[in-house]
């Protein structure tokens, strides 16, 4: 299995999957507990979500699940959330904070697995986010994610529908984020929040550099808007992820618009 998988297209936009993967080595595997075997804390279905919403956008997809490790963290392994309850660059705990590991990995296994598996996935992205801004003078990089809709080692409550990061807007121009969050907060039955509980994941704080000329959003989608259950075995809703690919469409059309209208300043 190779870490990641590249579908290049010619249009401005760059779809980064870091956790829809579900690649796990068999002697990885075996170390996980009963309930790390379920994969539980995948980005379920995310892929087939955004497939063909956008004619040209590009897609950098991992392939490997977060449990192997997690293409979303800092490789150092620092938090992105101080003070918070999260999961490391490889995690020990699940959403909930239940062990995965019959056998922990040490920091020697882990760093093996950040040359393997990290690296390639975003020696890939940086590759791809270079050669669009080269092409169009522009890159917009689109972290897609989702989660289940209530965890409460995570997060209080019931989490949004609509989970847009940008980092407190550090990651990317004004008008992509407001062109996301305006969409999302007229998507009729649906709930939305910028710079919520998620504010962004190491992809977004890496590669945004609107002074250079990417800008960075993540989306991170409760999974009750497109899954019959946020249980085993996930299975993807097609009626209800019918309603939410019209929202998602019109996001990533608009943020094209805007990559457009970006570029030619340049």
């Amino acid at each position: 299995m190779t870490p990641v998988t590249v579908t290049r297209g010619q249009g401005p936009i760059v779809l980064a999957l870091p956790h829809s993967g579900t690649h796990v080595p068999d002697e990885i595997f075996a170390r996980l507990t009963p309930l790390g075997q379920t994969l539980g804390d995948a980005d379920w279905h995310v892929d087939r979500l955004y497939d063909g919403l956008l004619d040209g956008v590009t897609t950098v997809r991992a392939n490997f699940h977060r449990y192997v490790i997690d293409a979303n963290r800092d490789p150092s392994g620092a938090s992105l959330y101080p003070g918070q309850n999260t999961t490391g660059l490889v995690p020990m705990t699940n959403f909930d904070g239940e062990p995965l590991w019959l056998e922990e990995p040490d920091a020697d296994e882990i760093e093996a697995r950040r040359i393997a598996w990290h690296a390639p996935y975003h020696a890939a992205l940086e590759a791809e986010l270079q050669r669009v801004r080269d092409q169009h003078g522009v890159a917009i990089l689109y972290d897609c994610h989702s989660i289940r809709s209530v965890i409460p080692f995570l997060f209080t409550g019931r989490l949004p529908d609509f989970n847009i990061g940008t980092n407190n807007g550090a990651t990317c121009a004004a008008d992509i984020e407001t062109a996301a969050a305006d969409i999302c907060a007229r998507a009729e039955g649906y709930t939305s929040v910028v710079n919520g509980r998620f504010k962004g994941g190491w992809t977004t704080r890496h590669y945004g550099r609107p002074a250079d000329n990417i800008h960075a959003i993540q989306m991170e989608l409760a999974q009750r808007t497109h899954l019959q259950s946020e249980t085993v075995p996930f299975d993807y809703d097609p009626a209800k992820a019918g309603r939410l690919r019209i929202h998602l469409e019109t996001v990533l059309r608009s943020l094209a618009g805007i990559a457009a209208s970006l570029g030619g300043q340049k």
